[in-house]
């Protein structure tokens, strides 16, 4: 009887299995003919790794009622097949949840309040957002992870519970992104203008740090610099000390005095001042550029407390003009970049992709602006408008993507250098030292 009746369980498994697969193959089958590629399903995964539909299940969603052996036997078959938790969700149907994500880098250090988390942009790029999906009626959802595979793990659950992802910055590396972007729309807010098969809307860092830090050598006369980067995987961060870099190579009276690895943080900032003052008084540059506002801040106030004054001492910019810059004793001389209309232009562009996802992967860079105040040595307060430059850029290939968007950082120099030189164009007169 036991015999009996173990077979019978048995054959009721074969035929629900059977049914199962039959039920796959058909979708797929359909999937195919609406012209998407079929995703890699619960069944795939239970199949390839040669465990139950259940166990699959408990892996994906962190229950511990699995063996260490059979967990990493089931998540590398994951990754092999490309599978996203809740596929069936984005399958035959199509149904859309009218939901998208919002992903934002989380570091660690010893900051600890709003400001000094680097919140303040990443609320206007919100801002922005809300903004677009309010007029379509959809919903955000939120999340802050730290860099590294556990955030690639969190996007790939996060993936089956939304109809798109905005990514802020570098958060997971370029390989798993493609392969996250092979199953789901996304769209990087603030990310290299150079990354693959993905949409990128960010700001002309480029034009914004060639304008600044010209001003500061060839008006203000300074040739002693020292700049305060940000975190090294953050692509603005690359940006802005790269163009600093080329800037300084061009002028060869002007030298760079030493770098200082900061966190975007204004924590970092005084951390990158501390250095500076232990090298002694006679040691000081003439200008500190520092890679984002917060660190800015975080230079001035204590160079100040540390009775060096800004600028007649040492001059301080910044960049991405939040708020706060403009309330220091001096007010900050920074670049503006669009952090609102970052957000609305990057959730827009995720909107048009998950409508249409055949539409090709484009660049977007959106122009800057010199914000002129007192803290570089100008005694008028002025905005620069000559650094309106740049169009969406369509990426060819991988690297075609990668060398038009080069061509257009140089092309939107020259634009800027233009509209400076020319009379009708020069709405605003800069500030003079």
């Amino acid at each position: 009887m036991a015999g009996i009746e173990s077979s019978g369980r048995s054959g009721r498994a074969g035929g629900r299995a059977s049914r199962e697969a039959s039920a796959g193959n058909k979708d797929k089958a359909a999937q195919s003919r609406l012209g998407y590629s079929a995703p890699s399903t619960l069944y795939d995964v239970a199949r390839v790794a040669g465990v139950s539909i259940a166990t699959v299940s408990r892996v994906v969603h962190g229950h511990d009622r699995v063996r260490p052996s059979t967990r990493q036997r089931v998540l590398e078959v994951i990754e092999t097949l490309r599978y996203v938790p809740d596929g069936a969700a984005q399958s035959l149907s199509r149904r859309r949840k009218e939901v998208i994500g919002l992903i934002s880098v989380e570091r660690l250090g010893t900051e600890s309040n709003i400001e000094e988390m680097n919140l303040l942009f990443v609320d206007e790029v919100l801002r922005g957002v809300e903004a677009s999906l309010r007029e379509v009626g959809w919903s955000l959802l939120i999340s802050f992870l730290q860099s590294g595979d556990h955030a690639y793990k969190r996007l790939q659950s996060m993936s089956g519970k939304v109809d798109g992802l905005l990514i802020v910055e570098r958060i997971i590396e370029p390989e798993q992104l493609a392969h996250l972007a092979v199953r789901l729309p996304i769209v990087l807010v603030a990310g290299s203008p150079h990354e693959p098969g993905v949409d990128v809307v960010a700001a002309d860092n480029r034009s914004g740090t060639v304008a600044l830090v010209g001003h500061l050598v060839e008006v203000h006369g300074r040739r002693r610099f020292y700049y305060v980067t940000g975190p090294a995987e953050a692509p603005d961060a690359q940006e802005r000390r790269a163009a600093f870099e080329q800037v300084l190579a061009s002028h060869p009276e002007a030298t760079i005095s030493g770098v200082f690895k900061g966190r975007f943080s204004t924590a970092s900032g005084e951390e990158a001042a501390r250095e500076l003052l232990s090298m002694g008084r006679n040691s000081l540059p003439d200008a500190v550029v520092c890679g984002n506002d917060l660190m800015a801040i975080g230079v001035i106030s204590e160079l100040g407390a540390n009775g060096v004054r800004v600028p007649a001492d040492v001059a301080v910019v910044g960049f991405d003009d939040i708020y706060p810059g403009a309330l220091l004793a001096p007010p900050l001389t920074t670049v503006r970049q669009p952090m609102r209309l970052l957000g609305e232009r990057a959730s827009a562009r995720l909107l048009q992709r998950i409508k249409n996802p055949a539409l090709r992967h484009k660049v977007e860079l959106l122009p800057t602006e010199l914000v002129l105040r007192a803290s570089c040595g100008c005694t008028n307060r002025a905005i620069s408008p000559a650094l309106k430059a740049t169009r969406a850029v369509p990426a060819r290939s991988d690297a075609a993507g990668a060398a038009t968007a080069a061509k257009q950082g140089e092309s939107s120099t020259k634009a800027k250098a233009t509209a400076k030189s020319h009379p009708h164009n020069r709405k605003v007169t800069p500030a003079q030292p």
